[in-house]
């Protein structure tokens, strides 16, 4: 056996670039392939959080401007969301409409208790608030529908913008009273949240905001969550008739689209989770590809070798070695120089997208209202690497079965008049 690894040294040695490039091809295909993947599960695992922290049978709608002329008015009205249009969503939809609530907000209000203040947003939400966005109650609880329905001074703040207030004095924020813009609110909860939403926020009943604040009938926004929508198509269909609904309440062009903004996020994570499918079907189709190259560089370069090396087999076969000697020789050599440059090119792009996670490993991006995340853990599954390896190494084995195989193939005669 000490025999065999000292002609493949000397081999490599006499053919040091040849064998370099080989191996660079090898080595830069399992890197490539790896990184793909790495950043990809990046791509995928941001998508898998940001829906896994909401609820995915909902939606949201926005206030637009319209862009078609309908019934004498003409485009670029703005199209204000009022109280009429929650009580339709409920009433309209019975059999997809789980729960309904709304939104409002009351910007740069000054909280204080005692010398410490700070400057943050009122939001006055409905109770099934928590069941869409990412507000977890720390200490206390939420707004619930006794605090709607008798229009309670309540307040539910950020965990942080309670330390703000209280840490200094040592108080428990619950049951405590904060002067809000000459508003005095009973603190019932503080949250936390998954560090994508504005820490300025703090919320209160949505009929006390709207009544305290003279927001008349106004809203920013309604949210609800669904069910029996369960396909693109169900809910492209159930996003029609609630346009036309709310037209039929501001006078729009049901098929206007811009008048109002629905966003749905099941539709959305569907066309999302499909597209995330062929994203991952394109990196391993480019990944496989670029590790092939490498594959056929190993072949190439054991058919090269073997064409060098006929006379010499030819001789060794005169003399009396065996083909199974010489088919395992260069078997040996090809698996060698796979599985060592597959395995540099293994711990380079584990290497790499370990950095990925390190430096860019959670990316978020602002969208407005919210902050989404774009990048999280560009990682790969050691198991999937030492099987990409591995499949490498498999490969470069049968790259150097079959030109061996030609190799013992040849008699002696025949290899000793080879040039």
């Amino acid at each position: 056996m000490l025999d065999i690894w000292q002609e493949i040294y000397g081999t490599i040695k006499r053919n040091k670039l040849r064998t370099f490039l080989t191996g660079f091809a090898v080595a830069w295909g399992i890197f490539m392939l790896i990184v793909l993947l790495g950043a990809g599960n990046g791509l995928i695992h941001a998508f898998e959080k940001s829906s896994s922290e909401r609820a995915l049978n909902s939606i949201r709608i926005f206030p637009g401007w319209t862009s078609k002329s309908y019934e004498g008015l003409k485009e670029g009205r703005r199209i204000q969301l009022e109280n009429k249009d929650l009580r339709v969503t409920t009433k309209s939809f019975p059999d997809h409409v789980v729960s309904a609530g709304a939104t409002v907000k009351q910007s740069s209000v000054n909280v204080s208790f005692g010398k410490e203040y700070v400057n943050i947003s009122l939001i006055g939400v409905h109770p099934n608030y928590t069941n869409v966005e990412t507000v977890k109650t720390a200490t206390g609880r939420f707004i619930n529908q006794n605090d709607l329905n008798d229009r309670r001074k309540v307040v539910v703040l950020y965990k942080k913008t309670a330390d703000i207030l209280f840490e200094k004095t040592h108080t428990d924020p619950i049951g405590q009273f904060v002067n809000a813009g000459g508003v005095a609110y009973q603190v019932v909860g503080t949250y936390n949240d998954q560090g994508d939403r504005d820490a300025n926020d703090a919320y209160i009943p949505f009929t006390t905001l709207q009544t305290i604040y003279d927001k008349g009938q106004q809203l920013n926004n309604i949210i609800f969550t669904t069910k029996g929508l369960n396909t693109i198509n169900q809910n492209d269909a159930f996003e029609d008739d609630y346009r036309r609904v709310i037209a039929s309440n501001h006078r729009f062009d049901p098929k206007d689209d811009s008048a109002i903004w629905i966003w749905n996020r099941l539709s959305n994570y569907m066309k999302t989770q499909k597209a995330m499918g062929l994203l991952r079907t394109a990196i391993w189709i480019v990944g496989l590809f670029t590790l092939l190259s490498g594959i056929v560089g190993v072949s190439n370069i054991m058919l090269i070798t073997v064409k060098e090396r006929t006379r010499e087999f030819g001789i060794r076969k005169a003399i009396g070695a065996k083909p199974l000697s010489i088919l395992w020789l260069i078997i040996v050599e090809s698996v060698a120089i796979t599985t060592l440059f597959g395995y540099i090119g293994m711990v380079a792009g584990i290497a790499v997208t370990e950095w990925m996670n390190s430096a860019f490993g959670n990316q978020t991006m602002d969208a407005g209202m919210f902050q989404e995340t774009v990048f999280l853990n560009p990682t790969v599954d050691l198991s999937i690497a030492i099987q990409a390896t591995l499949t490498l190494v498999i490969a470069g084995t049968l790259a150097g079965f079959f030109p061996a195989k030609k190799a013992v193939s040849i008699s002696p005669i025949e290899a000793l008049r080879a040039d």
